[in-house]
């Protein structure tokens, strides 16, 4: 069976790695894993649930059953709880923060990371998330490790959520960034850190389509992908 080539993109939120990881996958024409959103999605379905968040024995059996699908389309992918279109409301800020709360969580992260795996098909995939690089695909050929300063990364939220009709404050986001980073790499489950042999791109400055030339040029330069 011929390998299947990945590209991993990890990093912090709101650094770019969700327009960076759709905009490579529609240029390479492959698949495409939205690891947070897996996350997200738990967090969702454990509210939905009455589940509390930081009971770790029973996130992991939401975890285990978890109905969720992936929907590529036009307008990027749609992601499915159920019956339900569950695309716009785990974006939100809650559901960051949800998905956040429910990956601390060790039971919970090994129950989602086969069902990460198994997104691997031909003729390669692009996973967007935080252990990518370091956990779930650690032979890629190419990793990722996007970071951007987090007052920029407050300022790119707020535009988005403004965007989304959301009424937040900038000192509020920047807050909520640096509270989710200091919980993401001081988890003992799979801590947000770059691999040791990942590239790592500073994107606070560069635009999104120059980013996506930067990292597609290193595939090329590798040969994953064809020029």
């Amino acid at each position: 069976m011929k390998t299947v080539p990945v590209i991993c993109v990890d990093g912090p939120s709101g650094v770019g790695k969700g327009t960076l990881s759709l905009q490579l996958a529609d240029s390479l024409g492959w698949h495409l894993l939205d690891s947070g959103a897996l996350y997200r999605v738990l967090g969702l379905a454990c509210s939905q649930s009455a589940v509390p968040l930081d009971d770790a024995p029973a996130v992991a059996t939401v975890a285990r059953s978890l109905d969720v699908r992936f929907q590529s389309g036009g307008d990027g992918v749609r992601v499915w709880l159920g019956d339900s279109d569950v695309t716009t409301v785990i974006r939100t800020e809650a559901g960051g923060r949800g998905a956040s709360e429910v990956a601390v969580h060790v039971e919970a992260r090994e129950a989602l990371l086969l069902r990460q795996r198994e997104l691997a098909r031909l003729p390669g995939l692009i996973a967007d998330g935080r252990d990518m690089g370091t956990v779930v695909f650690p032979d890629a050929p190419l990793k990722i490790f996007l970071t951007a300063s987090a007052e920029a990364r407050a300022e790119r939220r707020l535009l988005q959520l403004q965007g989304m009709g959301e009424s937040v404050s900038l000192a509020r986001l920047l807050a909520d960034i640096e509270e989710r980073d200091a919980r993401d790499r001081n988890r003992a489950a799979s801590p947000l850190v770059a691999a040791e042999d990942a590239i790592v791109v500073d994107s606070t400055t560069l635009t999104a389509d120059a980013v996506m030339h930067l990292v597609r040029d290193l595939a090329v330069s590798r040969g994953i992908v064809e020029e």
